[in-house]
């Protein structure tokens, strides 16, 4: 029921989307992510991991100290999640207008420095905020209740997918084939640290992209 209560709360699909269906362009907005960083990110963390720790402080965190895997999971999740993006994006170029499927929105970035900080700091603190919800949260808290480690993926990958219904259905697909792939690195290496690292720098990948009009 937690983690019900939580994903409504923290992820119901639209709510915190920076989009609607339909939309053809997201333009960036300085003062709305540092707005959503300070108002929404940040709270939603702080309370996630309260809670990942059963209550016992924030010094038990230290269990999810930096480790070896980290980097190695970085090394493979962030290619990886590029990947499957330019593939979905072709698959959209290919066959959006044949199957009349709208094309998936595209993000512009900011234009100045002030707003690449601004955003750096809301890609990492989306990634970690939720690669600790989807990934590490429920992938070890459903452990005994779903012994099968697919089970658990698949999930995490639902309601990772339901997130970015925003997106359409080529942002629904390219969540699905991301979600799979965080959940098999979480699973396989129990790194937080190395996917939420990979998570934050797609984001901005996704962002430079759109300042080159891709």
């Amino acid at each position: 029921m937690e983690a019900l209560i939580l994903y409504f709360v923290l992820f119901f699909p639209g709510v915190y989307s920076g989009g609607l269906p339909g939309v053809e362009t997201i333009p960036f907005s300085l003062l709305r992510e540092l707005g959503r960083t300070l108002t929404y990110t940040a709270p939603s963390l702080a309370l996630l991991w309260y809670l990942v720790t059963d209550k016992k402080g924030f010094s038990s965190l230290r269990q999810i100290r930096l480790r070896k895997p980290d980097l190695l999971t970085l090394g493979i999740c962030l290619p990886g999640l590029i990947i499957i993006s330019l593939f979905v994006s072709l698959l959209a170029w290919l066959l959006s207008a044949r199957l009349g499927i709208p094309s998936p929105p595209r993000v512009e970035g900011p234009v100045n420095a002030p707003g690449w900080i601004v955003l750096v700091f809301s890609c990492l603190g989306t990634g970690y905020l939720e690669e600790s919800y989807f990934r590490y949260y429920l992938l070890t808290k459903f452990e005994n209740h779903l012994p099968n480690a697919i089970f658990r993926i698949a999930l995490s990958t639902i309601l990772f997918s339901l997130c970015h219904m925003y997106e359409g259905p080529w942002g629904i697909l390219n969540a699905v084939l991301a979600g799979v792939l965080l959940s098999v690195l979480f699973v396989k290496y129990k790194s937080l640290h190395g996917i939420a690292w990979a998570h934050g720098a797609y984001n901005i990948f996704v962002y430079a992209m759109g300042i080159l009009g891709a």
